[in-house]
């Protein structure tokens, strides 16, 4: 998740036009989060993302905010992702109609990953669902930025008889790193005894904040549902910790790399299902036995037998990184597969990347090669998380 689907590059210069110009011309034809100033006002250098101007970095740059989120608290602006209610009788199991995880089994409070698909089991999107507390069956969504007006439109579509209520008037911060709990902690008593993948409500001076422990870095941390008008205060209150600062979405690419998560419109689209994915963990057994979700019987077929391709992780030799494309040969020469993503890994030195490969060459510690500019480099099919995840379970 993330909301993610373009790649991340400057702006490629119009002729008689300058960088600055060119970048002001754009912003402003662009979606804006409720931190766009703070984020001129720290320096941040902004690109467009999912038809939104955001920060791709700050001053110190990629690697040293990466390193950062790893070793204190980064604070990321991710206003851009959709955030929406589905509610009415039974909401819970009539999303299972179009998802494969168990939603009906969810606790008031409880959280899980899942994913929307296709016909033909492809996915459309990955998201969160969150049952939320009350006494009408409600559901709080967080889909990625780039394809929510879809998403948006095929519930209401599939659902016709549930409510979808957009909140376009929330931002969403996300606070990650081995600090963020001490850190949130003393602006929201109670926050740090939450475990992984729970939700809960605060009220912040009078502001009422949507918080769940989940994030896509890998590191424990929170992502805050804060109103639009309130965002740019609370952020700067937290900006106020010495072991907080903000992160722009290159770092936040890198360290989702380097946890082995997927990126849509990368790793994962409407042409993988989630076994091919790696994502059969997010499908719960009563789903798998059931089905009773798109193109379930192939995906239960997927999981009986296996299926013809698999998502890896690769370590490279050398220095030289390889990017989403990139084909991938076996020692015989024979193309098996292509590079989805892939970059420097800062909390490992070295480059890394994530790859579709036939099933017979998945298996770690296989040597392969991807041809990088027509130059075959040494890779070596790696176990995922190439950084250990360090979530809080409680």
């Amino acid at each position: 998740m993330g909301g993610r689907r373009r790649r991340l590059h400057p702006c490629r210069a119009t002729p008689g036009v300058s960088m600055a110009d060119l970048a002001t011309a754009q912003n402003e034809t662009l979606a804006r989060t409720p931190l766009y100033d703070l984020h001129l006002l720290q320096g941040a250098r902004m690109v467009p993302f999912a038809s939104y101007a955001m920060p791709v970095q700050y001053k110190a740059g990629i690697i040293a905010e990466h390193l950062h989120t790893r070793e204190k608290a980064g604070l990321f602006d991710v206003s851009h992702m959709g955030q929406a209610v589905l509610s009415g009788p039974d909401a819970a199991r009539a999303l299972e109609a179009l998802v494969p995880s168990d939603v009906v089994s969810l606790a008031p409070g409880r959280q899980r990953y899942t994913q929307l698909l296709d016909e033909t089991g492809g996915i459309l999107d990955d998201l969160m669902v969150t049952r939320l507390p009350g006494g009408e069956e409600r559901l709080g969504l967080v889909v990625n930025a780039a394809n929510k007006a879809a998403d948006f439109a095929h519930l209401r579509k599939k659902l016709p008889d549930l409510r979808l209520e957009v909140l376009h008037d929330r931002a969403l911060l996300a606070l990650h790193g081995p600090k963020a709990a001490e850190v949130l902690t003393k602006l929201l008593p109670g926050v740090a005894a939450m475990a992984f993948m729970t939700w809960r409500e605060f009220d912040w001076n009078g502001v009422p904040l949507f918080v769940s422990r989940s994030g896509y870095t890998g590191e424990d941390g929170f992502e805050v549902s804060v109103p639009a008008d309130g965002a740019r205060a609370f952020a700067e209150k937290l900006l106020e910790d010495d072991r907080v600062t903000l992160i722009g979405l290159g770092a936040r690419d890198s360290l989702r790399l380097e946890a082995g998560l997927c990126l849509h419109g990368h790793d994962i689209d409407a042409s993988t299902t989630p076994i091919e994915a790696g994502l059969a963990w997010s499908i719960q057994k009563r789903r798998r036995e059931e089905g009773g979700f798109p193109a379930a019987e192939r995906i239960q077929a997927e999981l009986k037998n296996g299926p013809a391709r698999k998502r890896v992780g690769l370590e490279l030799a050398g220095k030289t990184p390889a990017r989403e494309g990139a084909e991938i040969t076996a020692p015989d020469g024979r193309k098996i597969g292509r590079v989805t993503s892939g970059g420097f890994a800062p909390s490992l030195g070295r480059p890394i990347a994530m790859a579709y490969v036939e099933s017979a060459f998945a298996t770690p510690g296989t040597d392969l090669n991807i041809i990088v500019r027509g130059t075959p480099l040494a890779a070596r099919v790696s176990q995922m998380p190439f950084v250990p995840h360090r979530y809080f379970r409680g």
